[in-house]
């Protein structure tokens, strides 16, 4: 199932929150505040619940600050209802509002909507951090611009994307994009991870990073 980020500065709220959401069969991770270690981890989620009044960095903030990096629903948690409010929460990027009080039921309801919107969503096409997969057509599109990538360019992009955040090794790339009877070895993952950044670039954009000593990841 899905993993899950709740922020709320309220510990009533989350644990309504996880008991709710883990009986969905959904892993939850509750934080009281927005943290670096939050930042860092953001793009590894699939569904982030956030509280718009927090102390320190609140919620319009943080979703501000992540929106570029993070593909995933972000839906608001608030007891804020104006009609100015809720507009401003959608200009910089929220999916929806989940106003409190809120019920267990509508709060199941809400989160499972997102969840089954994005799955068919990512059918046919798969957006993260600005870049824009079309898996019927196998093209790779940047600000409405398509990028000329190979087969193996595509396929080695797709895998980073999917799973951004995480690191892989060449080998580990090599095994997953072309399988454990490939005709090459893992270096030609360093050729393809070069000109696939430079492509990329030629849009303005520099999504893969080296971890040095490891692998690639997808930021």
């Amino acid at each position: 199932m899905a993993r899950i980020l709740a922020i709320d500065d309220e510990e009533a709220i989350l644990l309504l929150i996880k008991n709710a959401l883990q009986k969905e069969g959904h892993t939850v991770t509750c934080c009281p505040k927005i943290t670096e270690q939050i930042r860092e981890q953001a793009a590894s989620y699939d569904l982030i619940l956030l509280d718009v009044m927090m102390p320190g960095t609140d919620g319009y903030t943080f979703c501000r600050e992540i929106r570029q990096q993070v593909d995933c629903p972000i839906l608001f948690l608030t007891a804020k209802s104006l009609e100015e409010d809720v507009d401003f929460g959608f200009s910089i990027g929220a999916d929806d509002y989940i106003k409190k009080p809120f019920s267990i039921v509508e709060l199941r309801a809400r989160v499972n909507a997102h969840l089954r919107r994005e799955q068919r969503e990512k059918h046919s096409c798969l957006s993260v951090s600005g870049v824009r997969f079309f898996l019927s057509s196998r093209e790779i599109l940047v600000s409405d611009e398509k990028l000329p990538f190979t087969k193996s360019e595509y396929e080695i992009s797709l895998f980073l994307a999917k799973n951004h955040g995480q690191v892989f090794s060449r080998e580990q790339i090599y095994e997953a994009v072309f399988g454990y009877d490939g005709e090459s070895d893992d270096s030609v993952i360093t050729e393809h991870i070069k000109n696939i950044r430079r492509k990329f670039a030629s849009a303005g954009h520099s999504p893969i990073e080296t971890v040095w000593g490891i692998g690639y990841r997808w930021k």
